[in-house]
C-alpha cells in the first residue's frame, strides 16, 4: 500500500493562502497615482482568467465541475466589467469641469 506523504489539497490551500497575503500587501501600499494602471492590469488578468474557466469548463465531464466552471466564468466576467467601470469613474475625477452656465431665464435679466 502506498502512502500519499504530500497532500495536494494542503499544499493547494497554503498556496491560496499565501496569494491573499501578498495580493493584499502589494495592493495597500499602491500609491494613489497607480490605481488607474493598477485596475487596467487586473482587467486584462481577469480577461484571461475568463478565457482559462472556459476552456475548463468545456473539458470538464461531471455536472459540478460544469457548474463551477460556469460559476467562475460568471464571478470573473462581474469582476472584469465592475473593474472598467471603476476605471472609467476614476478617469473621469481627472477631467476638468466645464463651468456652469446660467439658467436661460435668469440671462435675460442682465
Amino acid at each position: 500500500m502506498e502512502v500519499d506523504i504530500i497532500n495536494h489539497t494542503v499544499i493547494n490551500l497554503i498556496i491560496f493562502v499565501l496569494a491573499i497575503y501578498v495580493g493584499y500587501h502589494v495592493v495597500w501600499n499602491v500609491t494613489p497615482a497607480l490605481h488607474t494602471p493598477l485596475m487596467a492590469v487586473t482587467n486584462a488578468i481577469s480577461a484571461i482568467v475568463i478565457v482559462g474557466a472556459m476552456l475548463a469548463t468545456g473539458l470538464t465531464v461531471s455536472g459540478t465541475s460544469k457548474f463551477f466552471g460556469t460559476l467562475a466564468v460568471v464571478l470573473a466576467a462581474v469582476n472584469v466589467f465592475g473593474g472598467f467601470l471603476v476605471t472609467r469613474r476614476m478617469l473621469e475625477m481627472f477631467k476638468k469641469k466645464e463651468p456652469k452656465k446660467l439658467a436661460s431665464g435668469k440671462e435675460g435679466a442682465r
